[in-house]
């Protein structure tokens, strides 16, 4: 049975990860919504993946909507405190007890097993019967800006705060790696969000951009809803096939000078089953147009 002093202990724990969590969002959002949309706004307008604004309304809704998954988050990091008092977590506090080696090779597993974690809880929540209860919210940003990298349903809040129950209940985490890997999933997130393409015109060409994600990767995502369902690399939409068709014209074009049109402009939130992906007429359809 939980004491009140134990819940003392739990209501400190989850303000103070909220504070944290929201520190960092605020911080790495406002910085780079900073340096895109106000002092570079024309200078790299060029780059933007989508040539849809956002609205005031928009920003609003995303940042409320950040807001609200930031207090979820702080509920699911006291919950595993509470795990962690009655031992059933592999979190650890001494810093050498596994080795400084593991102590900085944790942080890169924790990456590995997000990303797996992410494309295959992402996809689901594609499904006909999920969609609108878990994923419907997060794209209401059909043209995303960087305070959309937490605009989810609580529903939604709930499975992307489900990665760090997975990691402490599965390999030996200490608190400063699991803040180092958190700040990363907050940079990418909010950097994949931007709408303005970061990397230079050859970067899928070259051995690292086999691997990692852009920011057009992400912005065809919401702007198609369907493919590129991956978040740091691009492992697992090569392996299933998922790659959305446009993406590497959609990447060339984002970089090569020319602003980007919306192909097929959405006027409503999309919601159900989404339509087929039509590939090329070179390319054989792949399960980029299924669920």
């Amino acid at each position: 049975m939980i004491t009140t002093e134990q819940l003392q202990r739990l209501f400190q724990v989850m303000v103070a990860a909220s504070l944290g969590e929201l520190f960092w969002y605020a911080v790495l959002a406002f910085a780079v919504w900073l340096f895109f949309y106000v002092l570079f706004r024309n200078a790299l307008r060029w780059r933007k993946i989508s040539t849809q604004d956002a609205t005031s309304r928009q920003i609003a809704r995303e940042i409320a909507f950040s807001l609200r998954s930031i207090a979820i988050y702080g509920l699911v990091t006291a919950a595993v405190v509470y795990a962690r008092m009655h031992g059933w977590t592999l979190l650890y506090l001494e810093p050498g007890k596994f080795g400084w080696l593991w102590l900085f090779s944790s942080v890169l597993v924790m990456v590995v097993i997000h990303d797996a974690y992410f494309y295959w809880t992402h996809r689901l929540m594609h499904h006909k019967r999920l969609y609108r209860f878990f994923h419907r919210t997060h794209h209401l940003s059909t043209s995303p800006t960087p305070w959309a990298a937490y605009a989810f349903s609580p529903a939604e809040a709930l499975v992307q705060a489900g990665i760090g129950p997975l990691i402490v209940f599965t390999i030996p985490s200490h608190p400063a790696a699991f803040g180092i890997f958190m700040i990363w999933q907050i940079g990418f997130n909010v950097v994949g969000h931007c709408g303005y393409e970061v990397w230079p015109n050859w970067f899928l060409r070259s051995p690292l951009g086999k691997i990692l994600n852009t920011v057009t990767h992400h912005g065809l995502h919401h702007e198609k809803f369907r493919g590129n369902y991956g978040l740091y690399f691009n492992f697992w939409d090569r392996v299933m096939g998922t790659n959305h068709p446009q993406y590497v014209p959609r990447f060339e074009l984002a970089t090569g000078g020319v602003a980007t049109p919306i192909s097929t402009p959405v006027s409503a939130p999309h919601f159900g089953p989404s339509p087929p992906v039509m590939p090329t007429p070179s390319q054989p359809e792949t399960a980029t147009s299924r669920v």
